[in-house]
Order: structure tokens, then C-alpha cells, then sequence
């Protein structure tokens, strides 16, 4: 198995992890909120920003275990005070801007909130009793007159101290507030960077929101490998690209969404040169083995890794094999040293629901004990998720439990149904809802976006599919998109899609 190190100065402060670079003049973010004037942080500026952050907070009496919530785009202001809070003792509440107000307030509620850093377009989510700082604004709530520079020494977190409370989508109820401590987000920073091999010649591109887990990630290993990380303030296809060639990016992330999205805009990737990509790293959702060849395609000198995490669970319980046996596509990898990994409830031995054990898992869900004890049990996580293991030890997401769903007495799981759809020829990509039917419980929808140019129609793949799958998978809808919706973390918004097909909105959306 692949060493896991252990934390240095355990417990370690996490909004210290760049430490080892803290001096350096080299570059550590580079700013690109405003397109026409991309900002360079360097190490030291960002370092020394973060005590400012953090004398600012203490100057604010707030104390150590307080919350703070942050409702913004990508920018640097964001990192400074995700780090600066840490260092203060603080925990740092990230919160998904697409949210709707009353879920933003029940948000701030239930973490207890005592202060609000807002992008100032934002302002009006919060709650008029909430006091607020407002990044980019220099006046009397503004976050640069807040800062107060000048050193730091920063609160020393004990083993089960709580480092920062991101929040589930929400997807089935209300969100979750998850805490994760300072020692297990150091575990896994040093793990992401050292498996990865990420070192300070590296430039790794974020363009997926900060609240959410797979740019917190690609943040906390950058930083903690001494890369250089280009931050757009949000997801843009066009902005995206462009990035990739002029900072030279090594490696670049995102939703398996994301990186379709890149990658149906062939004009736009003839237009550069690829060959800088080491690394495209694809995470929080299904990667068809399509989709890998494609990127394959695009990026012929870059690896096609398919990462699993949850923002419960480490992120990383899953990695290379210890023999330097190559990953099969579309496989997840195999557990670290000093983590463990099981399938349970599944039909055999090598197939159930995911549960993992390693320093990294939540420590609780925040005030929810019933739901704590339902997910963790005997150090345990319960991941929800469905996988497989092959012969060699490697892991494949197969769905989630509440995914499946049942029509005519047959369990079907969505991503089976993409994957097959997504073999033919003539479509790009592939997402399968299920749909309510009279007879059958429920049947699978199929929304689908074609390759450029294509021709394709729907009785077409619905006889692609009963001739290569099983005939209660067929879809029995199929609708043509552009592109799927997106929502805040850059997933599929389902939900839209749910509301065109009732409302009988499709027409003009397609191809």
C-alpha cells in the first residue's frame, strides 16, 4: 500500500499547510476575479494576508470555535479568510451562493453564525441581523479595512478540534453541516499532495466554486506542494480554456460536467496546446469510460484520473495501487495504508455500499446526533455509495443507493444506463433520471447532449439500447440538449430538468 504520512506538528494548525513555502516570492495564486487584470499572490503576500485575516477577527472579539460563514465567488479574498480564520481558531463556514435565501439563512441558523463574509452582490442573502464583511470594499464594512496586518501566532487545535463545517447539497432535506478537524484535513492535504506527486513546479486550475469539496481539495494540495494555482471566480468554458494554455496548467479539475463541457468545445481546444496537462482530475460524480477516452483524445500526455471523495469522508480513502499496477479506467484505486476500506449489503463479496475508515472522516454531523449514529458506526463511515471491487483490489463507483430505483420489479442504477448510452457514436453525453409510470413504478428518462455535427434520434437510441443492455433499462423518454443545466456545484441540475419535463419545456433547448 502507498505510505500515508502522518501530519507534521500534529495537530498542526490547517490554516497553516502552506508553511514550508511561506516565504517564498514565487507565486501561490493568481488572482483571476477580474479578467482584465489577473492579481499574482505570492506565498509570503498570502501568508501575511492570512494574519491580517486573523488579527481582524480577533480585533472583531470573536473566539476560538466561533463560526464564520462565507457566501462568494472564487476570489482571493475567499482563501485568505478560509486560512485566516483557521489560524484564529474560528471555523470557516463555506456556503454554496446558488442557494436560496431561506436555505442560506437556515444555513447561518444552524451553524450559529457570528459574522459573514459576502461577495457584496450577494449581501442580500444574508440575514439583516447578521453583521457582514464585504470583500473587494475598503469602507466601514469592507474586508480591506477589516484586515489588520501584523503577525500571528496561531491557535493550536487539540486532536478533535474542528478545522472548518462545509454543508451537504441538501439533495434529500435540509443540509447537513459536516465537521472535519484539524488533524484529519492535514492527514488528507498531505496525502492528496504526496500520492500525486504534486510539487512546486506544478500549476493546477480552479475553476469549480470553493465551497465546494473538489476545489477545497485541489486548494489544500497545491498549497501544501508549493504549486501555483490560477483561481477564475467561477466555471466558464471559454475562460477555462484559455487558462489552461496561457498558465501553462499541469493539472486541471473538475465535475465529470465540467470537463464534458470543456470538451464538446473542440474549436476551442484547437486553438491551444494541450501538452502541458499532466493531470485531468475528475471527482463528485460518475466518470463514464467515454468520457475518459475523450479526454484521452484531448490530452494525449495527460492522465484521465477518476477521484473519489465525499465531503464526509477524507477525501481520499482511495488511491494508486501499492505495486504501481496501472489503474484500469474508471477506477477508483485501492485504499492507503492505515485506511481501510469494506463493501457491505451488496449481492456478493465484492460488490455493496462503500463504508471507509481512515483519520479524515467527519468527526459528527453538527447537531444532528440521530444522523451521526445512522453514518458512523465503530469509526466506520457509511458512504451511501454503491462500488465494485475487480480482482486487483481497485474500487468502481457503480451508484448511489438513492439513486436506484426500481421499474417493474428490476433495480436500475442511472449510471449504468449513461454509460450504454454513451457508447454510441453520436452522443457526448448521457444523464438517466427516473420518471414515474403507472404500471412499471418507475421508468428511465434519458436526456442527452450529441457530438458536434451529429445526427441522432430518439427511436434510434432507444433500439441502441434494448440491442446492447438489458430491455427494462431502455429509456423510455429520450430528450436532446445542448448542454445539461448546471446548479451551484457544478452538477446536473435535476431539478430543472424535472421542471421542463412537467412543464413540457423542451422545445427550443435542444439540438
Amino acid at each position: 500500500m502507498i505510505p500515508c504520512p502522518e501530519p507534521r506538528g500534529y495537530p498542526g494548525n490547517l490554516g497553516r499547510l502552506f508553511d514550508a513555502h511561506a516565504g517564498a516570492e514565487r507565486p501561490a495564486i493568481i488572482d483571476l476575479y477580474d479578467a482584465a487584470r489577473p492579481r499574482p499572490w505570492s506565498f509570503r503576500e498570502l501568508d501575511s494576508a492570512c494574519d491580517a485575516c486573523a488579527r481582524g477577527i480577533v480585533k472583531k472579539g470573536l473566539k476560538a470555535g466561533d463560526r464564520v460563514g462565507i457566501l462568494s465567488l472564487n476570489r482571493i479574498e475567499f482563501v485568505i479568510t478560509l486560512l485566516g480564520s483557521m489560524r484564529a481558531g474560528l471555523v470557516p463556514v463555506p456556503i454554496n451562493i446558488k442557494l436560496a435565501a431561506e436555505t442560506i439563512a437556515y444555513i447561518l441558523g444552524d451553524a450559529a453564525a457570528r459574522l459573514v463574509f459576502v461577495e457584496p452582490a450577494l449581501k442580500r442573502l444574508v440575514p439583516p441581523t447578521l453583521p457582514v464583511i464585504e470583500f473587494g470594499t475598503s469602507g466601514k464594512t469592507g474586508f480591506d479595512s477589516f484586515l489588520d496586518p501584523g503577525p500571528f501566532e496561531a491557535f493550536a487545535p487539540g486532536p478533535d478540534t474542528i478545522a472548518v463545517q462545509p454543508y451537504t447539497s441538501g439533495s434529500t432535506g435540509q443540509p447537513k453541516g459536516v465537521l472535519l478537524t484539524h488533524y484529519g484535513q492535514n492527514w488528507s492535504r498531505l496525502v492528496l499532495a504526496h500520492s500525486r506527486g504534486t510539487n512546486e513546479r506544478d500549476v493546477i486550475l480552479v475553476a469549480a466554486p470553493l465551497y465546494h469539496k473538489n476545489a477545497l481539495n485541489a486548494i489544500k494540495q497545491g498549497l501544501t506542494a508549493g504549486a501555483m494555482l490560477p483561481l477564475l471566480p467561477q466555471f466558464s468554458v471559454e475562460r477555462y480554456t484559455d487558462a489552461i494554455e496561457q498558465y501553462r496548467c499541469t493539472v486541471i479539475s473538475g465535475v465529470p460536467t465540467m470537463i464534458s463541457m470543456v470538451l464538446g468545445r473542440g474549436d476551442l481546444l484547437e486553438r491551444i496546446d494541450t501538452s502541458c496537462v499532466r493531470t485531468v482530475m475528475m471527482g463528485s460524480a460518475p466518470s463514464s469510460s467515454q468520457l475518459l477516452a475523450d479526454v484521452r483524445r484531448a490530452f494525449p500526455r495527460a492522465e484521465a484520473l477518476v477521484v473519489y471523495g465525499v465531503t464526509e469522508g477524507g477525501p481520499v480513502p482511495l488511491g494508486p495501487h501499492p505495486d504501481g499496477k496501472p489503474r484500469p479506467p474508471g477506477a477508483l484505486g485501492v485504499p492507503y495504508a492505515g485506511t481501510e476500506a469494506k463493501l457491505v449489503d451488496g449481492a456478493g463479496a465484492d460488490e455493496g455500499e462503500l463504508a471507509v475508515k481512515n483519520p479524515g472522516i467527519l468527526l459528527a454531523y453538527h447537531n444532528l446526533p440521530a444522523e451521526t449514529a445512522k453514518r458512523l458506526r465503530d469509526g466506520w463511515y457509511y458512504t451511501g455509495d454503491v462500488c465494485r471491487r475487480d480482482a486487483g483490489g481497485f474500487y468502481y463507483y457503480v451508484g448511489r443507493i438513492d439513486d436506484m430505483f426500481v421499474s417493474g420489479g428490476e433495480n436500475i442504477f442511472p449510471v449504468e444506463v449513461e454509460t450504454l448510452l454513451e457508447r454510441h457514436p453520436a452522443v457526448h453525453q448521457a444523464l438517466v433520471m427516473p420518471f414515474d409510470h403507472e404500471m412499471k413504478g418507475q421508468v428511465p428518462y434519458a436526456f442527452v447532449v450529441p457530438r458536434a455535427g451529429a445526427k441522432v434520434t430518439e427511436e434510434e437510441l432507444k433500439q441502441f439500447a434494448l440491442a446492447h443492455g438489458p430491455v427494462y433499462q431502455h429509456p423510455r423518454r429520450v430528450f436532446f440538449l445542448k448542454e445539461l443545466p448546471l446548479a451551484g456545484t457544478n452538477k446536473i441540475d435535476r431539478d430543472k430538468l424535472r421542471e421542463w419535463v412537467a412543464n413540457g419545456t423542451f422545445d427550443g433547448r435542444g439540438s
